[in-house]
């Protein structure tokens, strides 16, 4: 018997373990990945605690996977896909085609949305078996150690980004400097957009510099936020990658009329905006989720355009727990990626 390993947790809030599992075969639509890196995202960590519904146990989180095709399963090769293929997995882990929003093309607010980690097991293993629509492919020049944080970090900013109503030349702030936020701020910078930085503490402003901000908010100055920003000239869209509602909230009167706060940091305490904030500059308050495969591949271009990468700090798969628990507290180099080499 074929067999590999997995990181899995097998009740809530549990250790994140090695086991040894037989290498399964994908079903029809599917494919089977040999994964080559898999970045830790903060989201996981509602799956290893069943913070969000439906997470059921034993738990194999993982939702930023890069490796190889495999295996094939019956009707893959319809979409191209050939065994060798490098390809990468993000938070979009398949659409079911029949709801009312694939009817429609957006594939990414599927009604049955398959998320690696969530709906099925992820990629903390050396093997994964997901649909062959999720797939995105891995130009030759990029790592898989980048390819991975790109299929779910970099994709979010990216397109929260291109999809906004910001055009360059644009005042354009990120709220957050950290594994989404470093990103987010070179490619708006890339984008052609006047880029504003906002963090916390004064010793985060030659970094914002060095990642090509024009401008650095500090939000522990005393000035709040709002001001700062309007002192600029108020913000055409400002991206928030912080997963902080008050932060969040303070940005918003920081936003030009008709601005857009696009919101990406995942909090589940309220956001402290009231409706007249809104209302009387025609503000605009927008929840983003993440990328189809196509937008993966469309921002992994992009990053090679752009020579823009992910700042990480790799573990091998039999390190998993201590990456995990370094994410948790807050002392990860931004991206923590798992390898299986």
């Amino acid at each position: 018997m074929s067999t590999y390993r997995a990181a899995q947790v097998t009740a809530p809030n549990g250790t994140l373990e090695l086991t040894e599992r037989e290498v399964p075969q994908p079903g029809p639509g599917h494919v089977r990945i040999a994964v080559e890196a898999c970045g830790i995202c903060h989201s996981d960590a509602e799956f290893v605690t069943a913070g969000l519904p439906g997470v059921s146990f034993p738990e194999v989180p993982g939702h930023e996977i890069a490796g190889r095709v495999e295996e094939l399963g019956d009707g893959a090769q319809d979409r191209g896909l050939r065994i060798g293929d490098r390809v990468a997995v993000g938070w979009f882990g398949g659409s079911c085609g029949h709801c009312k929003p694939c009817r429609q093309g957006d594939f990414m607010v599927c009604a049955n949305l398959k998320v690696p980690g969530w709906t099925y097991d992820g990629g903390f293993a050396e093997k994964v078996v997901v649909p062959a629509d999720a797939l995105a492919l891995i130009p030759d020049e990029l790592a898989a150690t980048d390819a991975g944080p790109m299929a779910c970090a970099g994709v979010t900013v990216f397109n929260g980004l291109r999809r906004s109503p910001a055009r360059p030349g644009d005042l354009v702030a990120v709220l957050g400097l950290g594994g989404l936020g470093h990103l987010g701020v070179r490619y708006a910078v890339a984008m052609g957009f006047e880029t504003v930085a906002i963090a916390r503490g004064p010793q985060k402003a030659d970094f914002a510099k060095q990642l090509g901000a024009h401008h650095y908010v500090d939000s522990t100055s005393g000035t709040p936020v709002g001001e700062a920003l309007q002192s600029l000239g108020g913000a055409r869209v400002v991206i928030a990658t912080a997963g902080n509602s008050e932060a969040i909230a303070a940005t918003v009167e920081g936003l030009a009329p008709r601005g857009e706060l696009v919101v990406i940091g995942a909090d589940f305490t309220p956001l402290g905006v009231n409706p007249v904030q809104l209302l009387m500059t025609g503000r605009v308050l927008r929840g983003h989720p993440a990328g189809t495969a196509q937008d993966i591949e469309d921002t992994m271009a992009f990053s090679l355009l752009h020579g823009i990468r992910p700042m990480t700090e790799t573990v091998p798969l039999d390190r998993v727990d201590e990456a995990f628990q370094k994410m948790l507290a807050g002392k990860a180099r931004f991206r923590m990626v798992l390898t299986t080499g």
